[in-house]
């Protein structure tokens, strides 16, 4: 998703919040531009004083990016990101969203906070459309994290995704980048680095995820974030699950973030310059992409799905119900009538249909 700000008005000069440039009438467009860039360079701190959450990358070409490291339930958060943004005057914002997750950036609070706590028949079925049955279930268990916290602070989640993306728009030719991997795919991943029975283990322990949450535990969660703890403590024993999960995304964030800091064209002059990019993810991925923004990374290796093995697929089919009634379970805890409403969906039909007994 790219959003690229060209926006005109009519004089010179900050208006009154100091956020959108005014123009004298009668100016050509080159002219426009030029003065919004001029704009721009002015405002631009070069030796910003940024919130402590803040990391500072460099490239060899001399770009700068400026990683803000957040807790997804928090209004400090939301702060120091737009405190980056305006200070830096960024070329390119880039979030830790992808294509499948980006409605929650026009969504207000309100309307966030229901759909979050609202685990349903359709978001069930649109998460097994999207991902199969098993890691369909298990996305509507990690949703469950999600609606926990959010049902223990009354605080939607991704309010510094939206707020990076509000403020972008007020920097003349802020782009805006989705740095996330598609959700579908780390799903896949996750599931299929786990064996039946970890499934099974994984979806009964967010099955009974309900540990109180309170606004101040948030807040010391800046040195890790608050939903990715929560699952870390979740999940810790289960390494395979916390590569997919943390690991992989690293490696991805970091590619996304890099590719984001190549030149940029100024566009007055097409002359390449150096990008300033601002950065905003969870603080848990911020150690792996300092880790990993020097190196050489695989990308298509993190992106496929191994088709799964024939080896044990008698015995993945039998267990299969089992886990499925696991799951169900747990969907039904967490959204009422979800575990019954599996049973009518066509996915769990025909998996019920393929472990009925052949007839004599």
């Amino acid at each position: 998703m790219d959003q690229d700000n060209n926006s005109e008005d009519e004089s010179v000069g900050p208006s009154e919040d100091d956020a959108h440039p005014r123009f004298p009438l009668g100016l050509s467009d080159s002219e426009a531009v030029e003065v919004l860039w001029q704009v721009r360079a002015q405002r631009r701190q070069t030796n910003p004083d940024l919130p402590d959450t803040v990391t500072r990358l460099t490239t060899p070409e001399g770009s700068v990016v400026y990683l803000v490291g957040t807790a997804h339930f928090s209004d400090s958060s939301k702060k120091d990101v737009a405190t980056t943004i305006r200070a830096v005057q960024p070329d390119v914002v880039v979030v830790e969203l992808c294509q499948y997750r980006v409605s929650m950036l026009k969504m207000d609070e309100k309307t966030l906070l229901k759909e979050a706590k609202d685990i349903n028949l359709e978001k069930v079925q649109q998460a097994i459309k999207q991902n199969g049955v098993m890691s369909g279930l298990m996305q509507i268990l990690l949703l469950k994290v999600s609606a926990h916290i959010t049902e223990q602070l009354g605080m939607a989640p991704g309010g510094e995704f939206r707020e990076a993306f509000k403020e972008a728009g007020k920097v003349p030719f802020c782009k805006f980048h989705l740095g996330d991997r598609p959700i579908p795919v780390t799903f896949k991943r996750a599931i299929a680095a786990l064996s039946l029975w970890q499934k099974a283990r994984l979806a009964w322990g967010l099955c009974f995820l309900s540990d109180p949450i309170s606004k101040e535990d948030v807040e010391k969660c800046k040195q890790k974030d608050l939903l990715e703890q929560t699952m870390s403590e979740m999940i810790g024993e289960f390494p395979a699950l916390h590569r997919t999960i943390v690991a992989e995304r690293d490696i991805y964030l970091t590619h996304t973030l890099r590719q984001a800091a190549r030149c940029v064209e100024a566009p007055h002059n097409a002359q390449k310059v150096p990008a300033v990019v601002v950065g905003v993810v969870g603080m848990g991925h911020v150690p792996g992409i300092e880790k990993n923004w020097d190196k050489e990374l695989n990308i298509h290796e993190i992106m496929s799905v191994a088709p799964p093995s024939r080896v044990g697929w008698v015995l993945r089919t039998a267990l299969k119900g089992a886990v499925l009634g696991a799951l169900g379970y747990a969907c039904y805890r967490a959204g009422g009538g979800v575990g019954r409403a599996l049973l009518s969906l066509p996915a769990v039909q025909s998996l019920l249909e393929n472990l009925r007994p052949s007839p004599v």
